[in-house]
């Protein structure tokens, strides 16, 4: 075996090991990736199907976000010219209906009461006298007076008659214009951007303070019409303002409008219509306004003509209509 030590291929068998043996791998399941493969179908198929509704939902539910509170308001004009000695309210004060705001200086209607009652003193007198003198006439025989006398006093006592009429009709008005000195509240709400004070001049006819009527608020909503087919009067309405998103407030429809302005119609240059170029692949749904009354006033929500409101219509069953 001398010539197996110089061999560089000969194996030493105190050194050589065994081969070790091959071992097998298991067999790989399918399972899992099909459970995968059908999980992630079903995300996928969910998430169309909740896309899908999401646009169904958007389009025909009646809902918008373009809504606004209005309110109607009070313009308060004094119905007697005069310089205004006291403002009796300050600026978003609540006021009552008949509550007085402002006084106006009442010296010269009460010179005109006290002139209008002289002349209805005066004119009750000439009265009494003409009505006598008339009543004496016909007392007479047609011996004693001639018809034509008779007939000139009764005339005399009916012109002193409408003299006094007139007086009395006078003092009334006197009496009214002293009342108007004192300028009331013509409802119930708030006053709102008050300007008048004291010393200003009020003219008749000309508006000195706006007051905001707390009993007409409602709620306009310009809804697509697309969506009007699905909106019927009386219609339950949820309404939720944007500065209280968490309290919706329950409504009503109380009116669809009937009409917008048509851009389309205004006159241009020589009194030809202005007709705005369009798309025709492109049709942009018109907004039409919906009056929405308040089923009750919140009291602890501060209301205010202007706030941004979002509206959902629901059907008569509650449920949204598609």
């Amino acid at each position: 075996m001398a010539f197996l030590k110089n061999d560089p291929y000969a194996v030493d068998e105190r050194t050589a090991r065994p081969p070790s043996s091959t071992k097998t791998s298991p067999p790989v399941s399918v399972l899992p990736s099909a459970f995968n493969l059908f999980a992630v179908m079903t995300v996928v198929g969910g998430s169309i199907l909740l896309a899908w509704l999401a646009w169904r939902y958007y389009f025909d539910t009646p809902w918008t976000r373009d809504g606004s509170v209005r309110v109607y308001t009070a313009q308060v004009a004094s119905e007697v010219s005069g310089m205004v000695t006291a403002v009796s309210v300050t600026d978003n004060q609540a006021v009552q209906k008949g509550e007085v705001l402002f006084r106006i200086d009442d010296r010269d209607y009460r010179i005109a009461v006290q002139r209008a009652q002289a002349a209805l003193e005066r004119a009750h007198a000439q009265l009494t006298n003409m009505r006598a003198e008339a009543d004496r006439r016909n007392q007479l025989s047609d011996l004693a007076v001639s018809a034509e006398v008779r007939q000139s006093y009764e005339s005399n006592a009916q012109a002193a008659q409408g003299a006094y009429d007139a007086t009395v009709a006078d003092l009334a008005n006197a009496k009214l214009n002293l009342e108007r000195t004192e300028v009331r509240s013509p409802v119930t709400g708030y006053v709102t951007n008050l300007l008048l004070q004291t010393g200003t001049y009020a003219n008749i006819g000309q508006s000195v303070m706006t007051l905001i009527d707390s009993e007409s608020f409602w709620v306009t909503g310009y809804f697509e019409e697309t969506q009007l087919r699905r909106i019927q009067v009386s219609d339950p309405t949820d309404i939720w303002l944007m500065g209280y998103p968490d309290r919706p407030i329950e409504g009503r429809v109380e009116s669809l409008g009937r009409g917008i302005m048509d851009p389309n119609s205004a006159p241009g240059v020589a009194g030809l219509p202005s007709v705005n170029p369009v798309f025709t692949w492109v049709r942009l749904a018109q907004r039409i306004p919906v009056r929405i009354q308040f089923k009750q006033l919140p009291n602890d929500v501060h209301l205010a003509a202007g706030m941004t409101a979002t509206i959902h219509v629901r059907g008569r069953s509650g449920a949204a209509r598609r």
